[in-house]
């Protein structure tokens, strides 16, 4: 099953470790990543990853929310980050074929 999740990515600076903040407000995942393409496969991984486990435990995957629903729950998440430097994107992800990645890395 694959499903579309509204991401917010925010360069957060130069300076920084990871200067690129990720937030999936649907799973709840706030993650870093060191380059726009970086932040992009971070949110895949780690949104395949939250899935498959909730998954395993019989519990319900969470649908993608419509693009101001999404807004406001980063809004609620992230005090302190403005959210008009950051960047929505939509990040995909094939659950089954996750799965079948995560099976065959741990081999």
């Amino acid at each position: 099953m694959t499903q579309v999740y509204p991401t917010f990515i925010f360069h957060v600076g130069n300076g920084a470790g990871h200067p690129f903040l990720v937030c999936v407000p649907d799973m709840e995942i706030q993650m870093e990543g060191d380059s726009f393409a970086d932040a992009i496969e971070v949110a895949r991984d780690a949104i395949g990853l939250a899935g498959i486990s909730m998954e395993d435990k019989k519990e319900k995957l969470p649908l993608p929310s419509d693009v101001s629903v999404a807004i406001q729950k980063v809004h609620d998440s992230a005090a302190g980050i403005d959210l008009e430097k950051g960047i929505l994107a939509f990040v995909d992800v094939d659950f089954s074929e996750y799965r079948k990645k995560a099976a065959g890395a741990a081999h």
